[in-house]
């Protein structure tokens, strides 16, 4: 085929045949393009015209992809990266003016103590812009990101899909939470006879904090496990759990009264906090006004 023939080919067929290959699964894909069923089916009917080939063949209810199949998305998804910086380069993006939707990807812990810092900003800088938020930590930012449901990330991460881009934006230290009206610090040994409560995604009942203990040779006595920050505080007033959370966490949670917050009396490592986006969008306008605004307030610059 030369670029002649190009004229042919229907791009919206190459972006459900890259959405397929993501989701597998037709309803899948017609909910991630905002489309019926029946226009996924008749796409790729079109797709298996085109290519000459089944691509897909329905293995219980999952849709396996052919050989070819992956051949083809090795080849179509670095071009369609291509196609979209090409496009965004020229496009141009005024904050004031914009009505651009951003899809991002926050973990628990950022998007309770540093969101609301962000949002203040943007309502103000660009008050017709939408925000959509999506629940990320180092397991699920991966595929949100090679997916393009978020465009951007942050958490802290491990791996991340090839072309993803990658920036600390902060290295936090954890401190300690109280909600009880015992002077001084906890030591040690009352840090240990204490009970605990800890934030987890998975439901976790030990974390960093095990480790460095088990260094020591203690132990401490995990009560309660919950999946998110936000109503810690109210959990923790008259009690005399504690709980060891990252320092900008602390900092919200005790503006709201009723907590203090010390450094816990172990030695404790630090923690980066990343940003990560999808090196197609590395020179959007919009994209790298976004990432510029996160750094703004997400970022931390006595701790880089």
């Amino acid at each position: 085929m030369n670029r002649n023939d190009l004229r042919r080919v229907d791009l919206n067929l190459l972006i459900v045949f890259e959405t397929l290959m993501h989701e597998r699964s037709v309803t899948r894909a017609a909910e991630k393009l905002f489309l019926g069923q029946p226009a996924i089916s008749a796409a790729l009917s079109r797709l298996r015209s085109l290519f000459d080939d089944p691509l897909f063949v329905r293995t219980g209810r999952s849709m396996e992809p052919s050989a070819r199949a992956v051949e083809i998305f090795a080849l179509l998804s670095p071009a369609l990266d291509s196609i979209s910086t090409a496009v965004s380069r020229a496009a141009e993006f005024d904050p004031a003016t914009s009505t651009s939707v951003f899809r991002i990807g926050l973990s628990d812990d950022v998007e309770f103590a540093l969101l609301p810092m962000l949002l203040k900003r943007l309502r103000a800088e660009a008050p017709g812009i939408v925000l959509v938020v999506r629940r990320v930590n180092y397991i699920l930012m991966p595929g949100l990101l090679a997916s393009g449901e978020i465009s951007i990330g942050v958490s802290y991460t491990t791996d991340l899909p090839a072309n993803a881009k990658r920036k600390v934006l902060r290295r936090s230290a954890p401190k300690l939470l109280r909600a009880d009206t015992v002077p001084g610090p906890l030591s040690l040994d009352d840090y240990c006879a204490r009970p605990h409560a800890l934030v987890s995604f998975a439901g976790d009942l030990s974390g960093f904090v095990d480790e460095e203990l088990e260094k020591l040779g203690r132990k401490r006595h995990v009560v309660l496990a919950v999946p998110q920050f936000n109503g810690l505080g109210t959990l923790l007033a008259g009690t005399d759990i504690v709980a060891t959370v990252p320092d900008y966490t602390a900092e919200a949670l005790t503006a709201a009264g009723g907590l203090r917050a010390e450094d816990p009396p172990l030695p404790t490592r630090t923690f980066e906090l990343h940003m990560a986006w999808r090196g197609s969008q590395d020179n959007d306008p919009g994209e790298r006004w976004l990432r510029s605004r996160i750094q703004m307030f997400f970022g931390d610059p006595d701790s880089l």
